[in-house]
């Protein structure tokens, strides 16, 4: 006599069905002609999932494509879906995410939901349909030497939303992506902040993980632009003994010295005739003299990071460093700048590169602003709805809006 064992047949957890609305996106077709156009809405992969944009920040090189069709090497060929600044509500998960937060709930008792709902704050519980999460815009092949060497950011194989090749950014509805670069939004940041992770994830990339710095570092920072002003608010954040401003704009001194910078500094200008190079170590005498800051030994510059990209501020920069120092370049400048190389090399000054963000930065980001050590409502001086993204690039493009009042950080809504 035969028997078999009671057997219960279990299908796998499914991707949860949802009634998708019209896909609306803000696309560019040359430099200054955009228009709305209904996207298709992206079909998710197994490990992907699908975010409806709540909140987009306008990025510089969203205006440099906006104004020129060009940004670096990147050229506009064909129409793009313009932004890559966003965050948003989780609408869709892939089928093998949906497992494992199936999995995840198996072994999660009643009491650790009532604690974890408690504390009010994202845990590393799997992602859910419903949470707020802030995007990293760019897509790796995970393959390479640079991916498996943990420098995804330099991945020559990068697919980066709204930079061609790729004409997909996130000034629409719907956007999909890898569930492992959308990161959750603690109670406490709301998605118009969301959106601002991605430049100051930029900010914690260029201060903390490639500039490696200390509490107690003394920072100097040229540029009191957008990335600029957030990176001074890392090294504040961190616990920078001094963070020195540099601009050439007084005003945005001013913004700085109210907002993160312990010390601010105008650069004198040239004599007639006088070579760079020499204006350069004038300029960076004239900075240590103005700030009360040594050239050398404690309480001089640990920390340079430069978010201009301009021939002066690289050179003051690497002039006002301590002999050791680390400089770090952020900005966009001349591709080929001359440097003082005998300065560099009997001074043993370290100058390092920061392109974009890597592992750890959209979390060193996101928990400096949950934990107040970063305030980004000051940067954010302007909102508009989807309708109205063509007149928020316009006050972008010129730095004030139609009042007169200067723009930060612009920010637009997604579609209704």
């Amino acid at each position: 006599m035969s028997s078999s064992l009671p057997f219960e047949s279990k299908q796998p957890p499914q991707p949860e069905v949802f009634e998708a609305k019209h896909n609306l996106g803000f696309m560019l077709h040359s430099p200054l002609k955009t228009s709305f156009e209904e996207q298709s809405v992206p079909k998710i992969g197994p490990d992907e999932v699908l975010v409806e944009i709540k909140k987009t920040g306008i990025c510089g090189s969203d205006v440099h494509f906006y104004n020129t069709g060009k940004m670096g090497l990147a050229t506009l060929t064909e129409p793009m879906c313009l932004g890559h600044e966003s965050s948003g509500i989780i609408v869709q998960l892939g089928s093998n995410i949906v497992q494992q937060a199936a999995h995840s709930n198996s072994l999660t008792t009643a009491r650790e939901k009532a604690e974890e709902s408690n504390k009010g704050t994202v845990s590393n519980r799997p992602l859910q349909v419903g949470d707020k999460v802030a995007l990293e815009p760019g897509v790796t092949c995970r393959m390479c030497v640079d991916c498996k060497g943990g420098k995804y950011q330099i991945c020559e194989h990068m697919i980066f939303a709204a930079y061609p090749p790729s004409t997909g950014g996130t000034l629409q509805r719907y956007y999909a992506l890898p569930a492992d670069l959308v990161y959750p939004l603690p109670d406490n940041v709301d998605l118009s902040f969301g959106a601002m992770m991605e430049p100051l994830s930029v900010a914690t990339h260029a201060v903390a993980n490639i500039g490696g710095m200390r509490t107690g570092w003394n920072v100097l920072i040229t540029g009191a632009g957008p990335v600029g002003l957030l990176a001074m608010a890392v090294a504040k954040g961190l616990g920078a003994g001094k963070v020195i401003a540099v601009d050439i704009n007084e005003q945005r001194l001013d913004f700085a010295k109210q907002y993160a910078a312990t010390d601010t500094y105008i650069p004198i200008p040239p004599n007639e005739g006088e070579p760079r190079g020499d204006h350069a170590v004038r300029a960076a005498e004239d900075l240590l003299r103005s700030t009360g800051t040594p050239a050398r030994g404690p309480g001089s510059i640990d920390l340079v990071v430069d978010a201009t990209g301009a021939e002066t501020c690289v050179l003051m920069g690497l002039n006002a460093i301590k002999p050791g120092g680390i400089y770090v370049q952020i900005g966009f400048g001349p591709p080929n700048v001359t440097v003082p190389m005998f300065r560099i090399v009997t001074n043993e000054i370290t100058i390092r590169g920061a392109w974009r963000y890597g592992s750890g930065d959209y979390p060193l980001a996101i928990d400096m602003v949950a934990r107040g050590l970063v305030d980004l409502k000051p940067l954010l001086t302007h909102t508009f709805k989807f309708e109205d993204a063509l007149e928020a690039f316009e006050i972008t493009k010129n730095g004030k809006d139609k009042n007169g009042k200067g723009v930060i950080k612009c920010v637009i809504d997604g579609p209704e």
